[in-house]
């Protein structure tokens, strides 16, 4: 599914990049020519998306121990930088315009292209977010975050197409390839921001690791007392998750290691898919960090 969507992608963004050029030199648009410099980033976003889910999903080998999950992370913060450089293109096309000035016509060709383009952006990233969020893709869903912001720049060129062509002020084209500009670098910051926590191991949110510790808690009848060493971490759509359980003395190997299984298999429940890894430990005195499952509220 998700190298499905990925394609998909790749074929709208090429389609839309012909027609934008096409557009931008009958028109002489500059903010039509940088929507089409805007959707050749997005291609190339796609081409990333689409070989990082390719290589993500390939199994674990010996020179990659946790799997290829962070390819996906990589890539998402790789379309981040090109959101950027592209955004940067258009700024400069944009500011040329309006200094050394230039006209637009044929306007009606370019208000059904860009039309258009938003359009086709609009169901393709509600097709590739669904692909996401369904995967737990971070590839995916910053594909998708380029796509939305694609189709919010192209209604930001149709409207001023449409006061270009109504007042006749050919300083709106360009000051509207200026706000497209804005608009993209912050979507990409953001992509890169939320990739670059991933690939620095930041811990799964609170709501995940209270589920985890939920899920830890319901086997206090089974002897487990108290958990420690609580380790967090996602790679891609894949979450892992390390921690030590203590068991109350008396608890034999076999009932402890039947326990730690099920657990494993409730946690990862709890998470919808996970990487757990569980160290038994026998009762003892409280450990520095240590969390004893009668805590307090709030502990």
């Amino acid at each position: 599914m998700k190298q499905r969507a990925a394609a998909l992608s790749v074929a709208s963004n090429s389609a839309l990049i012909l027609l934008k050029l096409i557009a931008g030199i009958l028109t002489g648009s500059v903010a039509i020519l940088t929507e089409a410099v805007h959707s050749s980033v997005d291609l190339v976003a796609s081409l990333v998306t689409y070989l990082s889910v390719r290589i993500s999903e390939e199994p674990a080998d010996e020179g990659h121990r946790y799997g290829h999950e962070k390819v996906e992370n990589l890539a998402a913060a790789v379309e981040g930088v090109l959101i950027l450089v592209g955004s940067a293109a258009i700024a400069v096309a944009a500011i040329r315009r309006l200094i050394v000035g230039g006209s637009v016509h044929t306007v009606g060709i370019g208000i059904a292209v860009i039309g258009l383009s938003a359009g086709v952006n609009l169901v393709v990233a509600n097709i590739i977010d669904r692909g996401g969020r369904e995967t737990g893709s971070p590839a995916l869903e910053g594909d998708a975050l380029h796509l939305r912001a694609d189709a919010i720049s192209s209604l930001v060129v149709l409207v001023a197409l449409v006061l270009v062509d109504v007042t006749g002020a050919k300083w709106i084209d360009p000051v509207a390839a200026l706000i497209v500009a804005a608009a993209i670098s912050v979507s990409g910051v953001r992509l890169m921001i939320r990739s670059g926590e991933v690939l620095v191991d930041q811990a799964l949110p609170v709501d995940e690791t209270a589920a985890i510790a939920a899920a830890i808690e319901s086997f206090s009848e089974r002897g487990v007392i108290g958990f420690h060493e609580l380790r967090t971490r996602r790679a891609g759509s894949k979450r892992y998750v390390d921690l030590h359980i203590q068991f109350r003395s008396g608890t034999s190997l076999e009932d402890a290691h039947q326990t730690t299984h099920e657990l494993q298999d409730q946690i990862v429940d709890a998470l919808g898919g996970a990487d757990v890894l569980i160290h038994l430990e026998p009762e003892g005195r409280l450990r520095p960090g240590q969390r004893p499952l009668q805590a307090p509220a709030g502990w």
